[in-house]
């Protein structure tokens, strides 16, 4: 048995053994409350929390195949504590910081489309609120979790004042805070679609892809961030050695320190734009996650 256990792993890889093993796995939305827990086969994947108690909408904690979690404790946060999970927000809209939870994306509303299945959806209505308490924007994201622990963003962000303006800035947008251990200032490592490796050359950079890896219980697990070809513009990616990993395609001149002319976004009422994302949690590295496969299936996936 375990001769055929190490030729399975020598032929087919990590990445293809997990999708052996999810390939008839289901996943699974429990809503309770203001939770919504992720099943898949059975096992806990991740929870939404959308309770008002917090300043927005998150997952947390999200679970690697072979049940390590990969994100940071909510409990005993000393730095960036608005880092919690997955997340999306934006630092600067029409001058105020969602980013920080200074202001507030607040759900209004979770739909439950497909409550078992390959995958599950459901889809979120959030108000990112002013100053008034009254939307500025109102958020429709569907998300759509695979039992290849892929989970996809697609985004519509709605002004609902006469104008919004979404600023130059490098806090954003959408992405997820890695538990320690898993850092690139203890063991991790980053590597992106086009062979740059480090938190230092990948900052900043466009890319179809960015993978984050590092042990975690003496095993490798890792997650990659996947960007949509047809978004507004590429998006570049805010990535660091603390752990914080987010896409973001509202900093052209701050990422570029410059280099490029910064380019704010305005929506005028009623007007939108609409963002797609890809978050791929896997085992092994980023050869052995198959991480480049993934992203060509995330392709095939999104609308």
């Amino acid at each position: 048995m375990k001769w055929f256990v190490f030729c399975t792993l020598a032929f087919f890889g990590l990445a293809e053994m997990q999708n052996l093993a999810a390939a008839d796995a289901t996943v699974q939305l429990l809503k309770k409350d203001s939770t919504i827990q992720v099943n898949i086969g059975g096992q806990e994947f991740t929870v939404l929390q959308f309770s008002d108690e917090y300043m927005k909408p998150f997952f947390a904690p999200v679970h690697a195949p072979n049940g390590e979690i990969i994100t940071r404790s909510l409990e005993g946060i000393e730095d960036h504590p608005h880092h919690k999970g997955i997340w999306l927000s934006l630092d600067e809209v029409n001058g105020l910081n969602f980013w920080g939870e200074e202001a507030k994306i607040q759900n209004a509303g979770v739909e439950v489309v497909v409550a078992e299945g390959n995958p599950a959806q459901l889809r979120l209505t959030n108000n990112w609120l002013g100053t008034d308490g009254k939307p500025l924007l109102v958020e429709q994201t569907n998300v759509k979790i695979y039992n290849s622990r892929m989970i996809t963003y697609d985004t519509t962000l709605k002004a609902v004042v006469e104008k919004v303006e979404f600023a130059d800035t490098k806090e954003g947008m959408f992405g997820i805070r890695l538990r320690d251990g898993m850092r690139e200032k203890e063991e991790g490592q980053v590597i992106n679609s086009q062979g740059a490796k480090t938190t230092a050359n990948c900052w900043g950079k466009t890319a179809d892809w960015v993978d984050y890896f590092g042990p975690v219980e003496g095993k490798t697990v890792g997650v990659a961030l996947f960007d949509h070809p047809n978004n507004f513009r590429p998006s570049r990616y805010h990535v660091r050695n603390y752990g914080l990993f987010t896409i973001n395609p509202f900093g052209e001149g701050i990422y570029t320190d410059g280099a490029n002319a910064a380019a704010p976004v305005t929506l005028m009422q009623g007007n939108s734009i609409r963002l797609r994302y890809g978050l791929y949690v896997h085992n092994g590295d980023t050869t052995e996650g198959n991480v480049s496969q993934a992203y060509r299936q995330y392709l095939g996936l999104a609308d």
